[in-house]
């Protein structure tokens, strides 16, 4: 991880104000780009993505892929992200591709039962639990 931004611009600053008022969520580069667009903003798709795997780069954004079929979701985390954060798994919906955060003290059971019971340990950015979410049942 990059510690030092490459350089600032207008255009990276209007995109981080925007994502902390966003924070705990999943947005696609697609849903930024709607976003200002539906704001009158003159941020091109390619300015929104090159800064946005900046930002990843420099710790300040989280970048989930959960496989190769749909976009990847990134989640403002601020400067200080890693040292404070939570652990975090995922739910995916296989009908409308919704992705949830899930904080649960008993997939943390299950994470240190495969890890003492089966050397396994699960990595909780990569862990993602798929069915269907509460709006698809």
């Amino acid at each position: 991880m990059n510690t030092h931004s490459k350089y600032k611009t207008k255009q990276k600053d209007i995109l981080i104000n925007y994502l902390k008022t966003v924070p705990g969520v999943h947005i696609t580069a697609r849903e930024v780009c709607s976003y200002f667009a539906g704001q009158g903003a003159s941020i091109s798709q390619a300015t929104v993505y090159r800064h946005l795997e900046e930002l990843v780069d420099e710790g300040i954004v989280s970048k989930y892929t959960v496989d190769g079929n749909t976009s990847a979701c990134f989640e403002y985390m601020g400067t200080e992200a890693h040292v404070h954060a939570e652990v975090c798994y995922h739910c995916k919906c296989v009908k409308c591709g919704k992705l949830i955060h899930l904080h649960c003290d008993e997939v943390g059971s299950l994470q240190n039962h495969l890890l003492a019971e089966h050397s396994f340990k699960m990595d909780p950015q990569r862990t993602v639990f798929y069915g269907l979410c509460g709006d698809c049942i």
